[in-house]
């Protein structure tokens, strides 16, 4: 039986956020077939009690596989719970799993350690000297070294094709080359692929590094990375990786290079539009800069020449809360498997209404909350879908108890129409006021419901987030946000179309001031596009995303509040790449892709946040027609969308 194949979800940087592992030219690195055929040495190990232990001793009565791993390298822990699944599997066939840490900075006692802290289920041996590394000719992490019972080697490089490139994810695994080896191994034939190109990090070899140059760390690079970087890469952050020294530095220079000039880093999503707050963006002479340093041979320089070392706020943003809302008790986050969103329900308990005039989300574990979408329910709707989740997850308790914890989890949204939202967050994210006069309307005995995207590292991790509220000190005159949708109208994506277009409109009702907007479609998302036309004046863009990436949603926050005028209309255009050149399609070959709530379905939505003096809950006309009669839409969509599917099926 084929081994459920379960990776981690690291943050295309999940928080994402990070640089792939060294560089996307690695990608096309001619395949080695080094050591093929022949027979490993004897190398030796030293363990954590500085014990000396050879290969010949770890060897498996029929086969050994040895990996090279890297507790550093995001593509290398991700397939901790994989390997660890694997060594189970074959526990009982004669197969041993040994691990191989190829860092300079660990020693036998902190690889035992790390590889614990990773839930590894087979032992990890430093190989500072490089020794392992010469005998096997190994390159990347994690790349795989499968022995037979003679240590003759039979296979080498991935585990399987989870990643097309480095942090970058197939939606569906079709081809587990270490495990189709083994079965063949066992099975006394001949390995039939005995060489699959491994995708992770470099086993590097040492940098000539230059002492002085037109362009050096301590005086050029560091400012760049405090101002861009160290927010979410330093430790304990979502980064996967740290930038906070010369050496981590030149580590990952490559991808500093490929990933700013191209944009991918900082994440940004926002390719056109008007100006927002928060904008992660380089200027090109930051990027001119970075390069050169590269290029140059990444030079030191002087330390004395850096600026002093950025102080990252530890406390409250903005000043000790009036009230802090938090779950019950702790989330637990397994290790491996697809990203997980789970929802909390926060009780206020308040016996007044409160208008909230700013708010701060605080992760205790932000290396792996990737973002969070907060709402406000008054009809206790997040309370029972919690109590029912709860009872079906304490019968269907799993193995090792991973994923759980207060809350349930919802694929998309929070399982229910909320009655006001209230923003969210995202890496890097700084807590802001709200517009004077204005705020959230929290009533009394109301709940926050948050819904938070975990991506996982590899380890089980725990994490109790909190929010922080703040109110506006009397109610007297405050008013309050409204919320709004641009529907994007459609009941089924054809399969194969990669540019399957979306259209969708609303007019405002009554002058208000568009303050935000946060764009939402899945994951076979392409482009998407909101115009705004004034009355009288021509249509201009007020936010494109020209490469959608499901795993980067945000609220935007224009920088200027917009006065919109009734009779103003807001439109959007969304495409869709449903065919099988799309890596993030979920569906292989591609199928129908219908309306619906669910992951692998789609959706075409755009939320509005705004002002107004009138007495309408929205200022924007209701796409939907309102209560119950939107539910009725829903029903009608989701039943025209199965038809569709039907008829589609039987040509």
């Amino acid at each position: 039986m084929r081994l459920r194949a379960v990776f981690a979800g690291v943050a295309v940087a999940g928080v994402a956020l990070g640089f792939a592992a060294q560089g996307e030219a690695c990608a096309a690195d001619a395949l080695t077939a080094a050591k093929l055929g022949q027979k490993i040495g004897d190398v030796g190990f030293v363990d954590a009690a500085g014990k000396k232990i050879t290969l010949d001793e770890l060897k498996g009565a029929k086969a050994t596989v040895v990996v090279f791993l890297s507790f550093e390298c995001p593509v290398s822990t991700s397939y901790s719970p994989v390997l660890s699944d694997m060594k189970k599997h074959y526990a009982d066939r004669g197969v041993s799993f040994v691990g191989v840490c190829a860092s300079e900075a660990e020693t036998p006692a902190t690889v035992a350690k790390r590889a614990t802290d990773f839930a590894l289920a087979f032992p990890v041996y430093s190989d500072s000297q490089g020794l392992a590394v010469s005998a096997f000719k190994a390159e990347k992490t994690p790349e795989a070294f499968l022995l037979d019972h003679n240590l003759v080697l039979r296979y080498r490089g991935r585990v399987d094709d989870a990643f097309a490139a480095r942090l970058k994810r197939n939606q569906q695994i079709k081809s587990h080359d270490l495990e189709t080896a083994l079965d063949e191994i066992l099975a006394g034939k001949a390995v039939s692929r005995p060489v699959a190109e491994a995708i992770g990090c470099l086993i590097g070899a040492e940098k000539q590094i230059k002492k002085d140059g037109a362009v050096t760390y301590y005086r050029d690079v560091v400012p760049i990375l405090q101002a861009n970087c160290q927010e979410c890469h330093r430790p304990g952050e979502i980064g996967p990786f740290s930038l906070m020294s010369f050496k981590e530095a030149v580590n990952w220079a490559d991808d500093i290079k490929t990933y700013t000039e191209t944009r991918q880093m900082p994440p940004w999503k926002i390719t056109a539009g008007l100006p927002f707050h928060n904008e992660r963006r380089l200027s090109d002479k930051d990027l001119t800069t970075l390069a050169k340093w590269v290029e140059d041979g990444t030079p030191e320089g002087k330390a004395a020449d850096a600026p002093p070392a950025r102080q990252f706020v530890s406390g409250w943003q903005l000043g000790e809360p009036d009230l802090i809302v938090t779950p019950t008790s702790e989330f637990v986050v397994g290790p491996g498997g697809p990203d997980l969103f789970r929802v909390f329900v926060l009780p206020t308990n308040l016996p007044e209404d409160k208008f909230v005039v700013g708010y701060e989300v605080k992760p205790a574990n932000p290396r792996v909350v990737h973002h969070t979408l907060n709402f406000i329910d008054t009809t206790k709707a997040g309370r029972k879908l919690e109590e029912k989740a709860q009872a079906g997850e304490s019968k269907t308790k799993s193995e090792h108890g991973w994923d759980r914890g207060p809350g349930y989890s919802s694929d998309m949204g929070i399982g229910f129409f909320p009655q006001g939202g209230m923003g969210g967050w995202a890496p890097g994210q700084l807590a802001r006021q709200m517009p004077p006069g204005y705020g959230f309307l929290l009533p009394k005995h109301s709940d926050v419901v948050v819904q938070v995207h975990y991506h996982r590292d590899g380890r089980v991790e725990h994490d109790k987030l909190q929010i922080g509220l703040y109110f506006a000190k009397s109610t007297a005159g405050m008013k309050s946000f409204k919320g709004g949708v641009i529907p994007g109208r459609f009941l089924a994506i054809p399969a194969n179309d990669p540019n399957y277009k979306v259209y969708g409109s609303t007019t405002v009702n009554e002058d208000c001031i568009l303050h935000n907007i946060t764009p939402h479609m899945h994951l076979v998302g392409k482009q998407i596009k909101v115009t705004i036309k004034f009355p009288n004046k021509p249509k201009e863009t007020l936010l494109e995303i020209g490469s959608w990436d499901y795993n980067w949603q945000e609220t935007y926050f224009l920088k200027d509040p917009l006065k919109l005028p009734k009779g103003t209309q807001l439109d959007v255009e969304a495409i869709y790449d449903n065919s099988a050149k799309n890596p993030n399609n979920p569906n292989n070959p591609p199928k129908l892709v219908t309306f619906g709530e669910q992951t692998t379905n789609e959706m075409c939505f755009v939320f509005l946040g705004a002002t107004s003096e009138g007495k309408e809950r929205s200022p924007f006309g209701n796409p939907f027609g309102g209560g119950n009669r939107r539910g009725r839409q829903r029903e009608k969509a989701k039943e025209a969308a199965k038809k569709t599917a039907e008829k589609q099926a039987s040509r």
